[in-house]
């Protein structure tokens, strides 16, 4: 069974994992209902993607 031959140095260790940052997320604001959502995905508020309804939403109801 073969060995390293040496210890990873911790910069070459972060120069590895340089890219495990999570990224921030781009939000934009929905032309229909102003809320904010991610791009290129549909509102989960009122159910529109590029001025077309893709899902029907239904009224959310008070629990009593």
């Amino acid at each position: 069974m073969s060995v390293p031959k040496k210890k990873r140095t911790k910069s070459s260790v972060g120069k590895r994992r340089s890219h495990h940052a999570l990224k921030k997320i781009n939000l934009s604001t929905c032309p229909k209902c102003g809320k904010a959502v991610r791009s290129h995905s549909v509102c989960l508020f009122c159910g529109f993607y590029k001025g077309r309804e893709i899902l029907t939403i239904k009224e959310k109801e008070d629990k009593k």
